[in-house]
């Protein structure tokens, strides 16, 4: 078992709320958090078509008693939530219902009809580094291995193969959630879609070029990138709002949560392959925000993160913002410290300074180095020590 650092926000939020959804993909492991956390609970599977139909025939008579329940895919019964809303405000008792499910806009959907104000909603991804480290220390110091293999606790838990294990999930996500939510006939297309974008991992989204190569519209490119967005495999990544007098851009940036993932829809079969490979600076970039969103998510958090980009080509990885300050991080897939990368950071610092920003800044570099140390006041952290050495919320 994990320990998942979002265990304290859940425990928290079940004593304070009627309802707590617990979201996130497919196989992070939200099922096994809840009922390794709350044994005492009933449980209940809606994707179980026995248990579906028991509770279709008598939801007042099954979940209206003082009992505590975990409902895993809640949102297979649309009905239920009108139920759940009677049976809540009727005997008002706090961590009443758990929910859980993985076709989250659905499930979200549901919520938001129903259960406004009365449910706290957590977001679970698969494993943060320190997370992996708490229950299995292999991976630990070889970088490219854990990009390679990715993060779902699955992987490491069962020790399956890597290739093995991505393809049986993505048929699955897309027999699953794909065909019922979208309603798709070919889905060969959809598979060609999820490529195309796995290889445009950390570049500016551009619907237009992705819908030709599928042979679809821009405006179905959009529908179905939402609902990767939604389904937790990918995220826009912002650009920062502030002009400083240049011209920036306003297109957000394209990122998978899993980089294992990504490696799976490339073709990338090997640690080595993925090490050598051109997406390479992406791969790392990629894991290193993912990892940042993530820490965000356990101690529910808003995440405030941008990148920059000028016309003139000036770029900063992610920018973190608070009232108060910005710390402004660059990242650098190799694994030894040179100087060239400190000008990117110093550009940014003189971009804030010459417009009069009042606020504090704070800068990093993250690599792919095992130390982290401090250089002409900027902080060069190793990807190890991503969460102690940011202090991010």
């Amino acid at each position: 078992m994990f320990q998942r650092d979002i265990s304290e926000k859940l425990f928290s939020s079940v004593k304070s709320f009627y309802a707590v959804s617990l979201v996130g993909p497919r196989q992070s492991g939200k099922t096994t958090l809840l009922r390794y956390l709350y044994p005492e609970y009933e449980y209940i599977n809606l994707e179980d078509p026995d248990m579906l139909q028991r509770i279709k025939l008598d939801p007042k008579g099954l979940l209206d008693t003082d009992k505590k329940w975990i409902i895993d895919e809640a949102q297979e019964y649309p009905e239920l939530f009108s139920y759940l809303l009677g049976i809540i405000d009727k005997r008002k008792i706090l961590g009443q219902f758990i929910l859980s499910g993985s076709q989250n806009f659905l499930l979200m959907e549901r919520i938001s009809q129903s259960l406004a104000g009365r449910v706290a909603v957590l977001e679970l991804l698969p494993l943060t580094y320190k997370e992996l480290c708490s229950n299995n220390n292999e991976y630990q110091d070889n970088i490219w291995s854990l990009i390679y293999k990715g993060q779902y606790p699955g992987l490491y838990r069962n020790n399956i193969e890597p290739e093995i294990w991505y393809k049986s999930y993505v048929t699955t996500y897309i027999q699953r959630d794909v065909r019922q939510i979208l309603k798709i006939k070919d889905l060969s297309k959809f598979y060609l879609f999820l490529q195309l974008c796995a290889a445009r991992h950390g570049q500016l989204i551009n619907f237009l070029d992705i819908g030709s190569a599928c042979g679809i519209s821009h405006t179905t490119i959009k529908e179905w990138i939402n609902l990767l967005e939604a389904s937790y495999i990918i995220f826009k990544l912002q650009p920062y709002y502030k002009n400083f007098n240049k011209r920036i851009t306003k297109t957000p940036k394209l990122y998978f949560y899993d980089s294992g993932l990504v490696c799976h829809l490339l073709g990338i079969d090997s640690i080595s392959y993925a090490k050598t490979h051109n997406i390479r600076g992406a791969l790392f970039e990629g894991y290193i925000i993912s990892e940042i969103k993530k820490i965000y998510f356990n101690k529910v958090k808003p995440f405030n993160g941008y990148f920059w980009l000028s016309n003139k080509g000036f770029e900063l990885d992610l920018l973190l913002e608070k009232i108060d300050k910005i710390k402004a991080i660059e990242i650098k897939s190799s694994a030894t410290f040179a100087d060239h990368f400190l000008r990117q950071i110093k550009k940014w610092n003189e971009l804030l300074i010459n417009n009069n920003e009042k606020k504090f800044a704070e800068n990093f570099i993250i690599y792919s180095g095992e130390e982290s140390f401090i250089v002409n006041n900027i902080n060069i952290v190793s990807y190890k020590d991503v969460e102690s050495k940011l202090d991010m919320v």
